[in-house]
């Protein structure tokens, strides 16, 4: 029987989102990211667009998630794809215009869709305003204050005035040229040199973010994913870190310039702009931190609404890491009132359906539907990368004349593969923008790989066995299910070693979860009836089944 069949047991049409009206409907939300330059074009100049998401809006609509999260569209010089931000009130050009945004958040509102947005106020672009004029003004410049510049060390400041390291690679500063044409001061940035890093001690720059958060609140986003969360406050006196080796932003070792106590001060500030906007306006940090205890220090009740695990995107294909992450995880969230978070891919890392199968691509996708089960069988709120329900695996051939991500140019740092993830999707037809675009419109802006037309929305939609309806039903059943969604606990069932298998009660029913994350079948109990799986198994009743390797079943319990 084969995984959809199970499904259209139970609800045979996706239902579309109701939880707009619901209370602390975060808790429980799956929320969708949206990177726009690879959504959808809308004119045909092979970059997407907000016109293109916003005609998109109702196949995530079908789709069946609750919230709709845009990567930035601001004025940017797109440095770092637009996380360079020049004017956090104005939309870029090449994403549209104010009004556009404007148009997508009511149509979104109106198809029952929630909207956040990205803010990123660890750092803006070296064309902002500010910046721009702190450099005009030269040393001395009330502007210099509003970021990081220092003086170099050396007999004529030709050196860093620390040893930090830019994410990128290489050193974290740059030494500007004064007005005069003299080497000068040097300025800090954790990642591009196009990217200055804010000086939160400085009172101009609260003010300036609780601004542009009350111009987006007011325009009718309901929240923020809050970039960097855990780089905005710098240790006093900015003190060397003493090793040689390259940071990563994946990383997890304690810095002087990530995870600062400082940090949570700022977000009580910004959760008083948030509750004094009606509709439970939220925020979400995406916050790299040591453990997922210090990440749920963000989520107190005066703090932020909810965090991305990544934690659990970084713990491989192994039952024990998985359940010992998931059980931290909901303990520490638990202890401060604040629901899970779980998360498989996203605009930074490779796509887990590529990352899972370890150079094997069909046991990548078997791996990614169990795995998509599993997530959305926890506790808590769920993201999905977009891509993701069409099975889409990483496009690791990207020749170099197309590459964009900035860490590909520096000759350390991250391993420069950010485009991979970021290709555009596809949407129908037989050859390359396949939908991306209008028919009459160009390439999109990164190649997309031969072969994708039969990973397409076209292609897939209908067929009971592809990856997206797979996704439209395991949504359906989530929406139904009284016992998914909300909730900070799971009751763990014996199984064999290698196997997860946990149950969800709610005073209407319950649901159980059991995952398979060997490469063999192996006999497990059946709790329950079957509702949906993510590869065909022998649904017939008995008190076990043999669950195939890497495979996922929900059961009615």
């Amino acid at each position: 029987m084969t995984s959809q069949h199970l499904a259209d047991a139970v609800c045979p049409t996706p239902r579309l989102p109701d939880r707009q009206e619901r209370s602390e409907w975060w808790r429980e939300a799956v929320i969708y990211q949206v990177y726009p330059r690879s959504f959808a074009d809308a004119n045909g100049d092979g970059m997407g667009d907000l016109p293109g998401v916003r005609a998109r809006l109702p196949y995530l609509r079908e789709l069946g998630v609750d919230a709709v999260w845009l990567s930035p569209f601001y004025a940017s010089p797109q440095a770092d794809a637009g996380y360079d931000v020049a004017d956090y009130r104005a939309v870029d050009p090449m994403f549209g215009t104010l009004t556009d945004a404007d148009d997508l958040v009511r149509d979104a509102h109106a198809l029952g869709l929630r909207v956040i947005v990205d803010v990123v106020p660890n750092h803006c672009s070296d064309q902002h305003e500010w910046f721009q004029r702190a450099l005009r003004e030269g040393p001395g410049s009330a502007l210099r204050e509003r970021f990081h510049f220092r003086p170099g060390k050396g007999s004529d400041g030709e050196l860093p005035p620390n040893d930090w390291e830019s994410i990128f690679g290489g050193p974290a500063w740059t030494r500007v040229t004064e007005p005069d044409g003299t080497p000068g001061e040097w300025y800090l940035h954790l990642f591009a040199a196009e990217q200055p890093d804010f000086n939160w001690d400085h009172p101009a720059v609260h003010e300036e973010f609780r601004s542009i958060l009350r111009f987006w609140l007011d325009l009718g986003v309901d929240g923020f994913r809050v970039d960097v969360a855990h780089g905005l406050v710098k240790a006093p006196g900015l003190p060397d870190i003493g090793h040689d080796e390259q940071l990563k932003l994946l990383g997890n070792q304690v810095l002087p310039f990530f995870d600062q106590d400082g940090v949570h001060e700022i977000y009580r500030d910004w959760r008083t702009v948030l509750d004094s906007y009606p509709g439970e306006r939220i925020a979400v940090a995406e916050a790299w931190t040591p453990t997922v205890q210090r990440s749920a220090l963000y989520l107190r009740p005066d703090e932020l609404h909810q965090a991305f695990n990544f934690e659990y995107l970084t713990t491989g294909w192994d039952a024990a890491e998985l359940r010992r992450v998931i059980e931290d995880s909901l303990a520490a969230m638990s202890a401060v009132g604040a629901p899970a978070t779980w998360v498989l891919s996203n605009h930074d890392v490779v796509r887990h359906s590529t990352r899972l199968g370890v150079g094997d691509a069909a046991r990548g996708l078997r791996r990614a539907r169990a795995a998509t089960l599993l997530m959305l069988a926890l506790p808590g709120s769920a993201y999905l990368y977009q891509g993701e329900e069409l099975g889409l695996p990483e496009v690791t051939e990207l020749p170099d004349e197309f590459r964009q991500d900035p860490a590909f140019f520096r000759s350390s740092g991250q391993e420069g593969t950010r485009d991979g993830c970021r290709v555009p999707i596809p949407w129908s037809g037989s050859a390359a923008p396949y939908g991306f675009g209008p028919v009459d419109g160009g390439p999109s802006w990164l190649p997309q790989p031969e072969g994708w037309a039969k990973l397409s929305v076209e292609a897939q939609t209908g067929d009971p066995d592809s990856t997206l309806e797979f996704y439209r039903a395991a949504l359906a059943v989530r929406r139904d299910h009284p016992a998914l969604g909300a909730g900070d606990r799971v009751t763990w069932l014996d199984a064999p070693e290698g196997v997860l298998a946990f149950r969800r009660d709610s005073a209407r029913g319950g649901l159980g979860c059991t995952v398979n994350l060997t490469a063999h079948p192996l006999p497990v109990r059946v709790p329950g009836r079957p509702l949906l799986a993510s590869a065909d198994i022998d649904a017939a009743p008995g008190a076990e089944v043999v669950l195939p390797g890497d495979t996922a079943v929900w059961w009615g319990v």
